[in-house]
């Protein structure tokens, strides 16, 4: 098993250790390695189509491929070039709801259109899972929200591939397959619940109720929204994490701050959990060069706490923040 850990490519990005809060372990005793996160320093659509290979689950039935459709006037979204092999390949549908906060996605009409300009119609489109109603799923945790709330459309598939872009994001701290599967899959108003902590479900109070004091509140009820939509695809969900145009900003930023860290790679795994905080874990190990810097996506993610949302996560049942990665790499 050792033998198959990534040692040159992590290296290179200075991710020291391959697990997470972990000191090495006394050779007699038992070592626990965690989840298996695979990675490859290529971006490209050969790359993907091997690391969902390399995670040895297929895709079977009616099967989601869940994407940002990105903001209208943004550009650093999964482009269509870069996955529709890889949609074509597992059978799926890619699937997206609308958002909460104006712009050209939160109407349906509006988002059809973004969804052409950026391409996804030559790839066989999109579904907008919230276009025709919601539903409400169960959560594991009802501290603050009792349900997650849902595009409808979910429940016409058996099988869901989380694919995220990875990158910063101004509420969340970052943004990677939890994001994905919490705010990406709520609807318009599930959307609202999640920010408001159960408080609100209408897109033109929320915003302007939100208090500094709730951030770990809102990071807590992403996760949990999470771990609903993995419950609700009864585990029937891989994760794909592709970090290439990494801004600060999110694919929701229609005017995003241009990347200032180099692609990475794509990172995959059957665990949510270990998967973002291996990519956060190069992002903060991550050796700053001139053209090729973390900092502000660091400061971003600090000043949001982005990690609790995965330690909440963890705290839940839905992963484990160690893991070891496997290269991919040929």
């Amino acid at each position: 098993m050792k033998k198959i850990f990534l040692m040159a490519a992590v290296a290179c990005m200075a991710l020291v250790g391959c697990k997470q809060n972990s000191e090495p372990a006394q050779a007699q005793e038992p070592q626990d390695e965690g989840a298996t996160v695979y990675m490859t320093t290529e971006v490209s659509p050969e790359a993907l189509i091997n690391i969902y290979e390399a995670l040895g689950v297929k895709a079977e039935g009616r099967v989601a491929v869940k994407i940002s459709t990105g903001e209208a006037g943004g550009n650093n979204y999964l482009h269509p070039e870069l996955i529709g092999d890889f949609v074509k390949h597992v059978g799926g549908k890619l699937v997206e709801c609308n958002t909460a906060y104006g712009g050209s996605r939160q109407e349906t009409a509006k988002h059809m259109k973004t969804i052409e300009e950026h391409g996804f119609n030559t790839i066989g489109g999109v579904d907008i899972m919230d276009a025709d109603g919601e539903m409400q799923i169960p959560v594991r945790d009802t501290t603050y929200i009792k349900y997650d709330i849902v595009g409808k459309n979910l429940a016409n598939y058996d099988f869901m591939i989380n694919l995220a872009h990875f990158k910063g994001h101004a509420m969340g701290g970052f943004g990677g397959v939890l994001k994905n599967a919490s705010i990406g899959v709520a609807s318009t108003a599930g959307k609202c619940y999640i920010h408001s902590n159960g408080e609100d479900t209408n897109p033109a109070t929320t915003w302007s109720n939100l208090k500094e004091e709730n951030q770990d509140k809102f990071l807590e009820c992403m996760a949990t929204a999470a771990a609903a939509v993995h419950d609700y695809m009864k585990g029937k969900v891989l994760y794909i994490a592709v970090m290439n145009n990494i801004s600060i900003d999110c694919d929701c930023d229609g005017n995003p701050h241009a990347p200032e860290l180099k692609d990475m790679g794509i990172l995959a795994s059957t665990d949510p959990v270990a998967l973002d905080q291996a990519c956060y874990d190069l992002v903060y190990n991550h050796k700053d060069s001139e053209g090729d810097n973390a900092a502000s996506l660091r400061q971003r993610i600090d000043k949001q706490h982005g990690i609790h949302t995965v330690e909440h996560a963890e705290a839940i049942g839905l992963g484990t923040r160690k893991y070891h990665i496997v290269s991919i790499q040929k």
